[in-house]
């Protein structure tokens, strides 16, 4: 089953450097909403691959991250 992890950040500077992190470690780029009004970064990924994806996105320091 997919589920949506979401990381939001402090600014928006850091998103293309977070997308660019996500694409390379293989995850496509379809799977990969940017959000620059809102600050967020969402990742569309499979349960298996959610730890990894989460921490990826910790390493950009996120000020909240969720997963739905």
């Amino acid at each position: 089953m997919a589920e949506i992890i979401t990381a939001v950040y402090e600014s928006a500077d850091v998103l293309p450097n977070v997308r660019d992190d996500l694409i390379s470690t293989g995850i496509p780029q379809e799977k990969i909403r940017v959000n620059q009004d809102k600050k967020q970064v969402q990742v569309m990924g499979p349960t298996t691959a959610e730890a990894e994806i989460e921490e990826i996105l910790k390493r950009h320091s996120p000020t909240e991250i969720h997963t739905t």
